[in-house]
């Protein structure tokens, strides 16, 4: 494949990381997290590998739900920096090559936000229609409500103005209007703005509230997300809108643009996500073979983004009750574990009891589907949580730089994880410094996902394999192909591939040294070790593996 077009649309095989400010790196020592303390660690991100940073939301806030109550769209919150702060942080992260995205929460403000103070203030204030008010609330659906732990409904009664507000999530938090053309013109400020200050695009917080939960309804509510998107083409060419759209895939491809391609560039795969558990759970790889078997094609430069955690819930809303229990059971069997009767608030590492075969296994997992990997700040080391904390604040925890725990030289204003996840025992200096750490399986992972573009950009096709423990998988783009072999299980494997058109070819292990042969009538045999994983190239015989992919097309 050619480079210059793998870099022209580079969201297509990035590696995002998604990071907390408040929570990456102290740099005045006051025990919260700061822009100045994240600008010392980009040669750590860079180092590392990643090529896009995903920042959570960093602007002032009352703070009542971890800086998504938003009052000020346009300042960083005072405790994370100023905008000096940021520009230098975005200043140095561009020299190292690293693009940066961050949080767009326009569903909401905070009801502590000036707007919504002012629109609050009499049913006359000229910012009233700025959120969603009603004499007589819709009857609650109590599918909609999305923290049914703090809420039993989505209206909320304003004593002063005598009429309800929607409220898609906490009471505290309005929602905004956008069948107001000056709340979307509002927003596409807040987007030009950070855009003129280096940003590459923004993750935009529950989608389909946003366009769809306002009032009057938008006769095409995705014309709003197209708009969004020709604006930021205008003002930045390579610039991207991540959605966090968790809907079936029948409802999802409407959200990239109805093929056009021209909505969201990149969706999460929350299917793909919740079968891949349950696949773990059951150590068989039919669930997931089946999501990415049925999962639609985005349009030709749309791209799923792939993950297996993230700073919410591990959201199972998408199975049967019965499938949610298997991954209750395996993973979270405790109730403190669980959330909203639907999730789990654990992160992978302490899920998989810490077991680095386990863990190896699915982080090669993660970065070889289909897809852009998207790992969250501390996967890296197998940061653990604290059940201790509220709610999803679980596995928001300090990031773990040495023994000590290194985030601050002050109290940090979150607690650690303890036990066998403590800052002695999980930490990134220890790692750095053994060759066979998670560490440093990260940085390896990385580096081959990145020397092999196919598996982003190629075609897939879900390989049969005789054994319900292994999923096999391999991707095509431009006569270029590479086989992926994933061992769900803890006993040893062997399975026979079919590998058409790869007939007489040889496979090269891209993790540990070693070659196989393709019979002539294109089969070879794979052993696997509990939990292994396989990384194959395949290059005609004469040719080296190195060359396969760029002498191809």
């Amino acid at each position: 494949m050619r480079l210059t077009y793998t870099s022209d649309v580079w969201w297509k095989n990035a590696v995002i990381y998604c990071l907390d400010v408040e929570t990456f790196k102290d740099g005045n020592d006051d025990g919260v997290g700061d822009f100045r303390g994240l600008t010392q660690q980009v040669d750590y991100l860079a180092g590392l590998g990643v090529t896009c940073l995903w920042l959570m939301p960093f602007f002032p806030t009352p703070n009542r739900d971890d800086g998504y109550d938003i009052t000020d769209f346009y300042r960083i919150d005072p405790r994370l920096g100023t905008l000096g702060d940021f520009v230098e942080f975005m200043r140095t992260a561009n020299d190292r090559g690293l693009r940066v995205i961050a949080d767009l929460v326009v569903n909401h403000t905070s009801d502590q936000h000036p707007w919504f103070v002012e629109a609050r203030s009499s049913r006359e204030s000229p910012m009233r229609d700025w959120y969603v008010w009603s004499d007589t609330p819709e009857p609650d659906d109590p599918s909609q409500i999305v923290f049914p732990d703090k809420e039993n409904s989505v209206w909320q009664y304003d004593e002063g103005s005598e009429q309800y507000y929607l409220h898609s999530f906490y009471r505290h938090q309005p929602d905004l209007n956008v069948g107001n053309p000056e709340v979307r013109d509002e927003i596409t400020r807040i987007l030009g703005f950070w855009m003129e200050l280096g940003l590459s695009g923004f993750r935009v917080d529950a989608v389909p509230f946003l366009i769809e939960n306002v009032d009057p309804k938008l006769a095409n509510p995705h014309e709003f997300l197209a708009d969004l998107r020709a604006f930021m083409t205008r003002r930045k060419g390579g610039s991207i809108l991540l959605g966090e759209v968790n809907v079936p895939y029948k409802d999802l491809t409407r959200f990239f643009g109805e093929g056009l391609g021209d909505q969201l560039t990149m969706c999460f795969d929350f299917i793909g996500m919740q079968n891949a558990w349950l696949s773990l759970a059951r150590h068989d790889a039919t669930p997931l073979a089946d999501a990415l078997r049925e999962r639609p094609e985005p349009p030709k430069d749309g791209q799923w983004a792939m993950f297996l955690r993230n700073h919410d819930e591990l959201t199972l809303d998408k199975l049967t009750d019965e499938e949610r229990q298997e991954i209750f059971e395996a993973f979270g069997p405790r109730e403190d574990m669980q959330i909203f009767g639907r999730g789990l608030r654990r992160r992978l590492p302490t899920m998989l009891g810490g077991d680095l075969r386990r863990m190896k296994m699915a982080y090669s997992l993660l970065f070889s589907l289909p897809g852009t990997p998207v790992i969250f700040y501390g996967e890296e080391i197998g940061l653990g949580e604290n059940l201790d904390a509220e709610g999803r604040m679980a596995v928001r925890v300090p990031m773990q730089w040495s023994p000590d725990g290194g985030f601050t030289q002050a109290e940090p204003v979150r607690e650690t994880p303890e036990g066998s996840f403590a800052p002695d025992r999980v930490n990134v200096a220890d790692q750095k410094r053994d060759v066979n750490s998670l560490l440093r399986w990260f940085q390896l992972l990385i580096e081959r996902y990145r020397e092999c573009p196919e598996l982003a950009w190629g075609d897939y096709t879900v390989l049969e394999t005789g054994d319900r423990a292994v999923f096999a998988h391999r991707c095509d783009a431009d006569g270029a192909a590479v086989v992926v072999v994933h061992n769900l299980c803890d006993t040893v494997r062997d399975v026979e591939l079919t590998l058409e058109g790869l007939e007489n070819h040889q496979l090269t292990d891209l993790l540990v040294d070693g070659t196989l042969e393709v019979s002539a009538e294109g089969s070879v045999r794979l052993p696997l070790d509990p939990y292994g994983t396989r990384w194959l190239r395949a290059s005609p015989r004469e040719l080296p593996p190195e060359d396969a992919s760029v002498k191809s097309h």
